[in-house]
């Protein structure tokens, strides 16, 4: 039976997003999420999402990579659901709860707009990272936990990293984990005023994507709590589409965090 399905950016980090009334995630093995994922021979994605209602108020986000894997928790992908559950009628638009694997989350559409803000867990600033050999240009490692493991590189400029390269190293890195970490380079702003500049490798996706939403959370703490940005901060993503974060810093902890960003409906279609 053909499937409808919802095309949404977050900031150039793009989602093929299911209606779980009409299609449930169990109906979706790895290999046929890697199929409708794949650019060429496929819709083309980031990731796959599946929005199912459940109480009232609350509307269950369940997200799989790319490569078909199953994620905890994705940024981007909290902003788009948010939108398209208030367009589809699954939440309230002014105040939902989006459930993932990495737990519930406060979530809200900002209008007018495309806008939407979700209230991310507190989690620990991120660590310092010594045992990384830095090379030409990288400055600091940090890493944490915003949802999904995050490693965080201060470099001079992000436009000269390698990043398939170097992004691929530091998230396969032994200093991160066995199950590595998303690679998220940052530079500062080139003036007062403008955003911080970020690149992520992704894992799952295994190479670039466009924004990342909790690893744009992971790098404003890294560098609020490095004294080199305070909040909140805004992000300008390789989509050229701005992210920002809010929150403070108590006792080692990063507390009423606030990622706000894009959701857009790029298109609707049918899967056949």
């Amino acid at each position: 039976m053909a499937t409808p399905f919802f095309k949404m950016s977050g900031s150039g980090n793009d989602f093929i997003v299911l209606d779980g009334r009409v299609s449930p995630p169990g109906d979706w093995p790895p290999e046929q999420i890697v199929r409708v994922c794949e650019r060429r021979h496929g819709v083309g994605a980031d990731g796959l999402v599946v929005l199912t209602p459940m109480d009232a108020g609350s509307v269950r986000m369940t997200f799989f990579n790319s490569d078909g894997s199953r994620a905890a928790m994705c940024g981007n992908a909290a902003l788009c659901s948010t939108r398209l559950s208030a367009r589809l009628g699954m939440a309230p638009p002014e105040a939902m709860r989006l459930v993932t694997d990495a737990g519930t989350y406060r979530t809200r559409s900002l209008d007018p707009g495309e806008r939407a803000e979700v209230n991310l867990a507190d989690f620990p600033v991120p660590g310092p990272v010594p045992t990384i050999v830095p090379e030409a240009g990288e400055r600091t490692f940090a890493l944490a936990t915003v949802g999904v493991p995050h490693l965080v590189i201060q470099v001079e400029d992000v436009d000269r990293v390698d990043l398939a390269r170097r992004g691929r190293e530091l998230r396969h890195h032994p200093a991160v984990g066995a199950a590595g970490a998303n690679a998220n380079f940052v530079s500062a702003p080139p003036s007062p005023g403008l955003p911080w500049r970020i690149r992520t490798f992704e894992r799952g996706v295994e190479g670039e994507t466009l924004a990342c939403g909790t690893g744009t959370v992971a790098a404003a703490a890294a560098m609020a709590a490095a004294g080199q940005a305070t909040l909140p901060a805004s992000f300008v993503s390789r989509g050229g589409a701005l992210l920002t974060v809010a929150g403070r810093l108590d006792a080692g902890v990063m507390r009423d965090v606030w990622l706000g960003g894009e959701g857009r409906l790029v298109f609707e279609g049918v899967l056949a």
